[in-house]
């Protein structure tokens, strides 16, 4: 009796834990489903991007960069999905091998940031200049910079007369637009109980010193605002370092995990 009962105990044990192979395929599948979001995400800004009659500046369009990072992460997710569900090694290995890579690439990506800080500042401000002269361009840099001055509260790169690099707000006398010497409403500071935004609130205040201009607009550049929020949420940005850094680790782990115990599994048989 008891020499049947081991049998059939030997019979139905697995090295594989049910737990670590559903767990990595939920887990999968969760990013597989969001993957498929920012995919659509994408072609939707591509579709409604054709109808529009302004000039793309990107060198790369972000909506492209949108759906090849879809692609990928669908492709990432569908091996962890499948390699966990149906037990296979190959599968897996790529699935571990790519978060692997990608989870190396965006820690060397953070590590040169910090070494070379100003060269990324230089960087940024290029990216910035480029945004402001092309802001009546392209509707990407000026959505972007308008989201960009609205959240930080401010107004140009160094400070609100950066606007003169924009051919429509430059404040030469030679400028025959009816925003010379202006900046985009973004930058004006908002009124209390005000229903209709004032688009022309910006209007001439490159002409004003810095004290006139800091009644109606925020003058001061979004370079300053951008360390000054980083230095005061330094908490924050750790955790969403850590937010995006945990599940790529949880992966890597439960798939070598998984892989591992497979292995073992394939072992016992032969």
């Amino acid at each position: 009796m008891d020499r049947k009962l081991n049998l059939n105990r030997a019979e139905t044990f697995s090295f594989v834990n049910p737990w670590i192979r559903y767990f990595l395929f939920f887990f999968s599948f969760l990013f597989w489903v969001f993957s498929l979001l920012i995919v659509a995400i994408g072609v939707y800004a591509k579709v409604q991007k054709a109808t529009d009659t302004v000039r793309d500046t990107f060198l790369i369009d972000p909506a492209i960069i949108l759906i090849v990072v879809g692609v990928v992460m669908f492709f990432i997710t569908f091996c962890g999905c499948i390699g966990a569900l149906r037990e296979n090694i190959r599968l897996l290995k790529t699935f571990s091998f790519s978060l692997t890579l990608v989870f190396l690439t965006q820690l060397a990506i953070a590590v040169l940031g910090f070494f070379y800080s100003e060269q990324t500042q230089d960087a940024l401000g290029k990216f910035v200049k480029k945004a402001i002269v092309h802001y009546r361009d392209d509707l990407d840099l000026q959505n972007l910079m308008d989201y960009i001055q609205k959240e930080f509260k401010c107004c140009g790169w160094n400070n609100y007369t950066d606007w003169s690099w924009n051919l429509y707000f430059n404040c030469t006398h030679e400028n025959p637009s009816t925003e010379r010497c202006g900046v985009p409403y973004s930058c004006c500071t908002p009124v209390p109980g005000e229903a209709v935004i004032n688009t022309m609130c910006g209007f001439g205040v490159q002409t004003q010193n810095y004290l006139e201009a800091n009644k109606s607009i925020y003058p001061v550049g979004c370079a300053d605002r951008a360390v000054m929020w980083i230095e005061s949420h330094l908490l924050l940005v750790g955790s969403l370092a850590l937010g995006l850094a945990l599940p790529q680790i949880a992966g890597i782990v439960l798939s070598q995990m998984l892989i591992s115990q497979i292995q073992d599994e394939i072992t016992s048989v032969l």
